[in-house]
């Protein structure tokens, strides 16, 4: 009898830790899918413009797994307290968000595009101007932190910004004869704190990505895009 009790013991044991077993790997699997999945915050969902700001929208891209790029939501979140705004996704969905700001575009919901991307969401911000250009809406600014794979850039676009650190992995994006627009390379090595991970967290860096998209969404007179652009190339400190 008390072996056969301990023997009932032993396999109630069992049972038990293989259920929590399988719980913690539930959770776990949840855990990574969520990781995967683009981030839900309020910074996902347009917020009603006021003031200047009406009819500007800025669409910011994050980079892989959407956990390297969080400061984009720091931007957005000081974007939507100025009335402006905001759509937050991960880069593979920038085809998709194309299409949809420029219906958004055409039916005069957005007057002004603005994008931001960080890393890989840099990368593809020439593809994405170059796409609202064939869609009929052509982006008013357009800002690059850190993209680590060399680009080129085309198509109708107000204001390009790349953002880059010299001395890392960054890398410049290249002039193409199709570029209607102005396109500015700042390397921002010499910039206190800033590196390939922390670029779009930076407090100098976030500053100066708000102040150029305040500049187009309270400009009285939005400035159109150049007909004959010259080409910049600056170190920021």
């Amino acid at each position: 009898m008390k072996s056969s009790s301990g023997y009932t013991e032993f396999v109630d044991r069992c049972r038990l830790s293989g259920r929590l077993w399988l719980r913690s790997l539930q959770v776990l699997a949840v855990t990574l899918l969520l990781l995967m999945l683009p981030i839900g915050s309020s910074a996902n969902a347009a917020v009603p413009a006021s003031g200047g700001g009406a009819g500007t929208h800025v669409y910011l891209l994050r980079g892989v797994l959407n956990i390297f790029s969080l400061g984009l939501d720091d931007i957005a979140a000081k974007l939507q307290a100025q009335g402006i705004p905001v759509t937050v996704v991960n880069y593979l969905s920038w085809s998709s968000l194309a299409d949809e700001a420029a219906a958004e575009y055409r039916s005069g919901r957005v007057r002004t595009i603005v994008l931001v991307g960080h890393s890989s969401g840099a990368t593809v911000l020439p593809d994405m101007v170059a796409r609202l250009d064939q869609l009929g809406a052509p982006v008013k600014l357009a800002i690059g932190l850190d993209s680590v794979f060399r680009t080129s850039l085309a198509g109708r676009v107000g204001r390009y910004i790349n953002f880059y650190i010299g001395n890392g992995n960054g890398e410049p994006v290249a002039r193409t004869n199709q570029l209607h627009g102005s396109l500015e390379n700042v390397n921002v090595q010499n910039v206190p704190g800033v590196g390939h991970i922390t670029i779009d967290k930076n407090e100098i860096i976030q500053r100066k990505v708000i102040s150029a998209i305040d500049a187009v969404a309270f400009s009285s007179r939005p400035r159109e895009a150049s007909a004959a652009p010259k080409p910049e190339t600056s170190t920021a400190r």
